[in-house]
């Protein structure tokens, strides 16, 4: 890929994100948040400040009326300096090495030490967090030893209504972990013989995307390779030592992290003759995607295309296989919010980035999944990953 193919966040992008959420805090009434991220979700600090952690955690203290702080463990703390957008960085060992590894370095805090230093500058009636499911109680016993009786409130959705529809750049850095994980798919597809494993297949899809300019596979979703009967039968899966063969199901599921920005790709392969059922079960799994990227547009509702994709597979018998709907958000996360909930309704807008995910499990041969990402247009979805547009057809016919 030549130069210009390699987008990035510009510093002025970062600088409007936190203005735009700092008016939701106004608006909310919240005075000071408290970000954390970790290596389950590392979404949140990076999209405040472009830092995803190390074998550690990072935190951002967000002040309404005072600039950013982040927070970095002692391992990280000079990479954090090295990617950081926001300026002021510390370092606290709450977000270290679970270990409770010790360094010695100058300039260490507590978080009980800077929750004193915002309570001493700014007037504090409202806190709010970010980090619903994984903020440490450490932290949270500490946020509340300070700022009693203040009881802080979830801050996530104001941040997540930002991050739902895409700016340019974000979407330019979509594209290309898309193209960096279809050109992975085809190299690896293509070395898949009978007697490889399934850590043989992850192994030329990590290094190719990383040839290609990833930074990683998907946050969220590390690559998986299950293959026949049993294997595809499990949901999520490590992959193992398994060697496939002829004429069996291997499932390749995978996505590129590219500055932050994921693509995903899910693809049924078959070596040799495809047995008829299998090849049905995809033909039909092809069409629930294609019927439900009609329907993609700004205004569509999620109820709608579950009730879409949940009719067209009763027509053609395959409802009782499918365990969940077909769409969720794509950006620095591979599955984030909104989640497109069959009882919730959740509109589409320009400018998000969906992957249709189409899943298939408890065939009496096995399970897969047919996903790729799509960017929202005024008119419509673009398929952003191309993978599955060439090889589904020369291998299935669909």
């Amino acid at each position: 890929m030549k130069a210009e193919q390699f987008p990035r966040i510009p510093d002025t992008e970062f600088a409007a994100r936190m203005r735009a959420f700092k008016e939701k805090m106004s608006e909310a009434g919240i005075d000071l948040v408290v970000v954390f991220s970790n290596l389950l979700d590392p979404s949140a600090v990076r999209w405040f400040a472009d830092v995803s952690p190390i074998n550690e955690s990072a935190a951002l203290v967000v002040p309404l009326e005072g600039d950013p702080i982040l927070c970095s463990g002692q391992a990280c703390h000079e990479w954090s300096r090295h990617k950081s957008r926001v300026k002021d960085i510390r370092i606290f060992p709450e977000v270290g090495e679970v270990s409770g590894v010790e360094y010695d370095i100058k300039g260490q805090l507590d978080f009980e030490d800077l929750f004193r230093e915002m309570k001493d500058q700014y007037k504090v009636r409202k806190i709010g967090i970010i980090g619903d499911l994984i903020f440490p109680h450490a932290i949270y016993r500490k946020l509340l030893r300070v700022f009693s009786p203040v009881e802080p409130v979830s801050a996530e959705m104001l941040m997540y209504e930002l991050r739902m529809r895409k700016s340019e750049n974000e979407l330019a850095c979509i594209r290309t972990a898309c193209h960096i994980i279809s050109e992975s798919f085809a190299f690896a597809a293509s070395r898949i013989t009978p007697g490889v494993s399934e850590l043989d297949i992850q192994a030329d899809i990590e290094g190719q995307m990383l040839r290609l300019g990833a930074e990683a596979y998907c946050n969220s979703f590390s690559p998986m390779i299950p293959s026949g009967s049993s294997n595809s039968n499990l949901c999520m899966n490590r992959n193992t030592l398994r060697k496939v063969e002829q004429g069996e199901i291997i499932d390749l599921q995978a996505g590129a992290l590219y500055e932050g920005y994921n693509g995903v790709i899910c693809s049924p392969v078959v070596l040799g003759k495809v047995p008829q059922e299998i090849g049905k079960a995809v033909r039909v799994a092809h069409e629930a995607m294609r019927t439900v990227m009609e329907q993609m547009k700004p205004g569509a509702v999620s109820t709608d295309l579950y009730r879409v994709y949940g009719d067209f597979l009763e027509k053609e018998g395959y409802r009782k296989f499918s365990p969940y709907g077909s769409v969720h958000s794509l950006g620095m996360l591979e599955c984030e919010t909104p989640f497109f909930s069959a009882h919730r309704p959740v509109k589409i807008q320009e400018n998000m980035a969906l992957a249709v995910d189409v899943y298939f499990k408890g065939l009496p041969w096995g399970s897969f999944r047919i996903e790729d990402t799509f960017i929202i247009h005024a008119d419509g979805a673009e398929l952003a990953t191309t993978f599955n547009q060439g090889y589904l057809p020369r291998t299935f016919g669909v």
